[in-house]
């Protein structure tokens, strides 16, 4: 069993969504399939069905994070001297050397990667390109969109 790198706040946020999963949605679930149950003829209950393929989705997404915080390899950038290298939970201030735009990233594990919130997955293009960079490098990285180069300003272990 491969053990998968999150942040404490990735820890504690899908600790939520397990608690909401199961304290929330899987007796609401129970509760529809109850009632759809009561109305009779369960082959041609779309209300029945439906309500099945949610429990389904839910049972499936509980026992994926269960797994994942079985694996969870916790690591708190705070308690970690920053010696200006990039690692796994720090954040990346970056300019964009083609553009002159600067951006920042938090580099996190795959449950936690929300690019709209500069959240970027450790293995992605650019979550791999500045792993074990430090302060001031100049990064080229290979990205679908093409190729993008980057100078690390800063790295920040918050």
């Amino acid at each position: 069993m491969e053990k998968e790198p999150i942040t404490t706040k990735g820890l504690e946020k899908i600790k939520l969504e397990l608690r909401n999963l199961k304290e929330e949605k899987r007796p609401k679930i129970v509760a529809a399939i109850s009632e759809a149950r009561s109305h009779g003829d369960l082959k041609e209950n779309a209300e029945y069905h439906a309500a099945k393929e949610q429990q389904s989705y839910n049972e499936g997404r509980i026992q994926e994070i269960e797994d994942l915080i079985a694996r969870a390899n916790v690591i708190d950038v705070t308690k970690i001297n920053n010696d200006g290298k990039v690692i796994f939970g720090c954040t990346v201030l970056l300019q964009n050397l083609d553009t002159n735009e600067k951006i920042e990233y938090k580099i996190v594990g795959k449950d936690e990667a929300d690019i709209n919130k500069r959240l970027i997955f450790y293995l992605s293009p650019i979550g791999k390109g500045l792993i074990g960079k430090n302060k001031s490098d100049l990064v080229e990285i290979k990205t679908p969109s093409g190729q993008k180069n980057f100078e690390i300003i800063d790295v920040k272990y918050i």
